[in-house]
């Protein structure tokens, strides 16, 4: 049977990325992003719905993202949906969902790069390569699912 994930999202950073190495030498950013949903409730009044929702990239375009991305900055994130169960110290069993991108498009004009602060030209979204699927694959990722 054929099956779609897909996910794409528009948002803002929450905070500025963080860029790690598996111990293969493979770069791995993490952020969140802010969505947001404006609706009317039954009364007709608008009200406005935030789902914060965690992004990982790969490879170079993960640098890319450390390097250009801080809190606040607007992205479109192109990529697909992964749940994980683990097990926490005390024996609960937690799920934790992520996006896993394959793009990553700058919005909202130039990047800064962070050490520096000078203003550049913000690179295009590029695709990610073949994303490490399992914690063996990535090198042992000691943190966990964050």
């Amino acid at each position: 049977m054929a099956g779609l994930n897909r996910v794409i999202l528009i948002g803002n950073l929450t905070d500025d990325p963080e860029l790690r190495y598996t111990q293969n030498g493979v770069a791995r950013t993490r952020f969140s992003i802010a969505v947001n949903r404006r609706y009317r409730d039954r009364e007709g009044n608008m009200q406005e719905e935030t789902t914060f929702v965690p992004i990982v990239v790969w490879g170079p375009q993960a640098e890319n993202c450390a390097n250009y991305l801080g809190k606040g900055r607007s992205v479109a994130v192109d990529g697909r949906l992964r749940i994980d169960t683990f097990e926490t110290e005390e024996g609960e069993r937690r799920k934790v969902a992520e996006v896993i991108a394959e793009t990553v498009q700058f919005l909202g004009g130039a990047g800064k790069p962070r050490e520096t602060g000078e203003n550049v030209e913000t690179p295009p979204a590029a695709a990610a390569p073949d994303a490490p699927q399992t914690p063996q694959e990535k090198g042992g990722d000691e943190e966990g699912p964050f």
